[in-house]
């Protein structure tokens, strides 16, 4: 069942249908067009030399994902974002993947799981390590071992990262079912506290 993130009010984020093959940043220009009353075609929204979507309003971060048939936007106000959506299907070598990409406390995590709960926690993990790499401006190019994941009461923190990322107390996640058949992680930090993507 699809519910609402729990987020702060400096945060919207929108989903919006997307065809494979579509231009994902023209969706999700559309909507930040929309939310903040800009025609499209004039917002200031250009690509980094890495391919991070920055948005040149002052105090104003954005991010996008797509997945099968979804696309997430995010609008963080005084915020550094990234997101992540991922489409549900089946990742029969996720352990592997695991093994060979995350931190290792992370890999024996997922081996501990019953087996129908390794796939799914695979998932939440690459989620939330792709939204918080997202966010800091480098991406997957960064290394998924650079940030270590552990989960608290039902809920993933980050608990070590490489010094470039701040502090892991520094940022939050929220993690939730846009619609049926996706996972999404969405992860911000008070823009103040910038780490440098290097």
């Amino acid at each position: 069942m699809a519910r609402e993130p729990a987020l702060p009010g400096n945060l919207n984020w929108a989903w919006r249908d997307h065809a494979r093959g579509a231009v994902a940043e023209d969706s999700a220009r559309a909507w930040l067009g929309q939310a903040l009353d800009t025609p499209p075609g004039e917002l200031p929204l250009a690509r980094d030399a890495r391919g991070r979507p920055r948005l040149g309003l002052p105090g104003l971060d954005v991010g996008w994902s797509h997945s099968g048939e979804g696309l997430l936007v995010v609008l963080g106000r005084g915020l550094q974002v990234g997101v992540d959506l991922e489409w549900l299907r089946p990742r029969p070598k996720a352990l592997n993947l695991a093994r060979r990409f995350f931190a290792a406390a992370e890999a024996d995590w997922l081996e501990a799981l019953p087996g129908a709960e390794r796939e799914p926690a695979f998932i939440r993990l690459w989620c939330a390590k792709e939204a918080v790499l997202k966010a800091h401006g480098r991406g997957l190019a960064f290394g998924l071992a650079r940030l270590v994941f552990a989960e608290h009461g039902g809920r993933l923190a980050l608990v070590e990262c490489d010094p470039r990322l701040g502090q892991p107390g520094d940022w939050r996640l929220e993690e939730w079912t846009p619609r049926p058949g996706y996972h999404a992680v969405l992860a911000w930090r008070d823009a103040s506290l910038q780490c440098t993507p290097a």
